[in-house]
């Protein structure tokens, strides 16, 4: 198989949650560990940071391997999901895996991967460690792909674990409270390695410390004991937690007399973050005049702070390219949209996105009034042909919205 027939076997062959949602979960780790064993165990030899949280995994590893660079360190970055393709999942230093290596680790272990029915993303797991251990890099940060207790990667024993924060999203594999949320996100705790946590509630603090007494783990709140951040390039405000985060675990692993890391490269991490590692459709601006912002935030805890700093923005009239996945609950995000603003409707090319006519229809319950689109790419067409030059655009609502702008 050459490149392009190796990730559609990868995409199509065995269950993808990008794809699939609900039945490409999967609720143990036994597929993993034993493909680890079979690989050699490659996550026993890798120094790891594991990020996990509802919101801002992405920034916040994005922006720890963009510090960890700057200060001269081989740095892996695993994440998900893509936006445009396979390979933005797995980076050392900011560039992407080779279609060679994806082709010859997939031809390689095929016979395996099918006689176990491993889903992609467990193979995607075992991929990326072989790599980083193959590359011989310093350190990999690894971001949770859903959850955390039952995530494919958490069977490292990182040097810290990272929890941004806790919302409610994915309550169908996750529990349908903030408290069973956290739980899941605990998961990621370790004996012995210390935990940042982004930001906490009422509800979730003493989940947390439970957890880290239970496994000897020292604890740290980083919106408690982070007073001052540095400028980035990241210009969504939700990203002020986010730094506060990376400074937190930055000081933490410092202490740990591993890494040298100076505070010109933490400033100089923050300020050439998407140049170092591709970090895309974070509060990204597409356009000029007028002035198109696109976004990945997809649930009420990330879209809450965006269309909040929509309203700082300085326009005549707001325009939103509006398509999510068929599981996300419009009940909870809808009532976040603003009702003065021109709407346009559509699906992401995904078998998971909601036919746009069913999202207008549920809009028009809350008085989002707007027209319906065949695709993310005439949305925003139409969008820009109506929008004059002190207007304001926003294109959000999943994640594959924004992929399909990029």
């Amino acid at each position: 198989m050459n490149y392009q027939e190796t990730v559609n076997w990868l995409f199509n062959r065995l269950p993808m949650y990008q794809q699939q949602g609900a039945s490409a979960y999967k609720a143990d780790l036994t597929n993993t560990i034993l493909l680890a064993n079979y690989l050699g165990n490659p996550e026993k030899k890798l120094k790891t940071i594991h990020v996990a949280g509802t919101n801002g995994k992405g920034s916040t590893s994005s922006l720890l391997a963009s510090v960890l660079q700057e200060a001269g360190y081989k740095v892996g970055l695993y994440t998900s999901p893509h936006l445009k393709d396979y390979r933005e999942r797995i980076k050392i230093n900011g560039n992407e895996i080779s279609e060679k290596f994806v082709v010859d680790f997939v031809s390689k272990h095929k016979p395996f991967f099918e006689s176990n029915d491993l889903s992609f993303f467990e193979m995607t797991v075992g991929l990326a460690f072989d790599y980083f251990v193959q590359e011989n890099i310093d350190i990999a940060i690894i971001e949770v792909g859903l959850g955390g207790r039952l995530d494919a990667t958490n069977i490292i024993n990182p040097l810290i674990s990272v929890i941004t924060n806790i919302g409610l999203d994915h309550t169908q594999f996750l529990g349908n409270t903030i408290e069973a949320i956290a739980k899941e996100k605990a998961g990621i705790i370790k004996p012995l390695s210390p935990v940042v946590i982004g930001e906490y509630t009422t509800e979730t603090k003493p989940i947390f410390a439970a957890k880290a007494k239970e496994n000897k783990s020292e604890i740290y709140y980083a919106a408690d004991l982070i007073k001052e951040v540095y400028p980035t390039e990241l210009l969504g405000d939700y990203q002020f937690q986010n730094r506060k985060t990376v400074l937190q675990t930055i000081q933490v692993l410092q202490n740990q007399n591993e890494f040298t890391i100076t505070e010109k490269n933490i400033k100089d991490g923050f300020m050439k973050v998407v140049q170092n590692t591709g970090l895309l459709g974070r509060w990204q601006q597409v356009n000029k005049n007028p002035k198109v912002i696109c976004d990945t935030a997809h649930n009420k805890h990330g879209l809450t702070i965006v269309l909040n700093q929509i309203k700082k923005e300085k326009y005549q009239n707001l325009h939103i390219v509006l398509g999510v996945v068929n599981d996300k609950d419009l009940d909870d995000i809808l009532p976040l949209f603003p009702k003065k603003a021109t709407y346009y409707f559509c699906r992401p090319n995904i078998s998971r996105g909601l036919n746009e006519k069913l999202l207008k229809e549920k809009a028009l319950t809350f008085e989002l009034i707007g027209k319906v689109y065949l695709s993310v790419s005439e949305a925003y067409n139409n969008a820009l042909k109506n929008a004059s030059p002190n207007d304001f655009i926003y294109i959000g609502g999943s994640t594959f919205v924004v992929a399909e702008i990029l």
